[in-house]
């Protein structure tokens, strides 16, 4: 295996549906409803949502690092996103449709490297970070707004 692409586990974000929309913008998040056209990447199921379905918006801490690279930004969870998606040697298709901007980071959490993936090169950019064996986790973000999508690791856990 040169590579796995998980999803968060979805018991960490099911209780923000239960909440109100006063006590969601309490914690930052917004509870949203997807509208057509895409643009609500779920970081649970790695789908995109369709027309209609609810989704929460929240502030994620994807890299939890003690670096000046610590990372937090906006993330979507679909309410139906019930199991963590899990790839292994292979792109989700929602990042394999997007312009991606992928980080690779060292074991300690240190940018070493980044590339930019155009819709359907992300497996081999994600092999070409990949063949520098300083690097240990990808994170995979939308390289036009920015939004974490994913985490790719070779070795250790995002």
């Amino acid at each position: 295996m040169a590579y796995r692409i998980e999803g968060l586990a979805p018991d960490r974000f099911e209780m923000l549906f239960a909440l109100s929309d006063d006590a969601l913008a309490e914690r930052d998040a917004r509870r949203v409803v997807a509208a057509s056209g895409g643009g609500y990447p779920c970081r649970v199921s790695l789908e995109e949502a369709e027309a209609g379905e609810e989704l929460i918006l929240l502030n994620y801490v994807s890299h939890d690092v003690s670096t000046p690279f610590r990372t937090a930004y906006a993330i979507y969870v679909r309410e139906a996103a019930r199991v963590s998606a899990r790839f292994e040697d292979q792109v989700p298709p929602l990042l394999a449709s997007r312009t991606l901007s992928l980080r690779g980071f060292d074991g300690e959490g240190m940018l070493q490297a980044g590339l930019l993936a155009a819709p359907g090169e992300a497996d081999r950019r994600i092999r070409e970070l990949f063949a520098d064996p300083s690097i240990a986790t990808i994170h995979a973000h939308s390289a036009a707004y920015g939004c974490f999508l994913a985490c790719i690791e070779r070795s250790g856990s995002c």
